[in-house]
């Protein structure tokens, strides 16, 4: 699945057969901050950090944001909420 793919799927009613990161980032995107949050919370490692670190960013708590963006192993991010949506949607789509 490309990121125009993943974008389409957004008007269905449950997320495609992703990793929970990109779970995560498409019920953001539907407008369930709580639900993405929680699939960000249950997804492995520092994909679901950096995930959660955005969310975080979103909210906004940047104090928590950065903690998050620490234990992904990322800088914090300052470019806008959308492009970060981006880049982090095509890079757990690459894989």
């Amino acid at each position: 699945m490309d990121l125009t793919a993943f974008r389409a799927s957004i008007e269905a009613a449950e997320p495609p057969p992703v990793s929970l990161p990109l779970q995560a980032l498409w019920w953001d995107a539907k407008g369930d901050w709580a639900k993405a949050h929680e699939c960000a919370q249950a997804g492995p490692g520092p994909t679901g950090d950096a995930v959660h670190a955005y969310l975080h960013r979103k909210e906004p708590d940047l104090a928590n944001a950065r903690y998050w963006y620490n234990r992904a192993g990322r800088p914090p991010a300052t470019d806008s909420l959308a492009r970060e949506w981006d880049a982090l949607a095509a890079e757990f789509l690459a894989g």
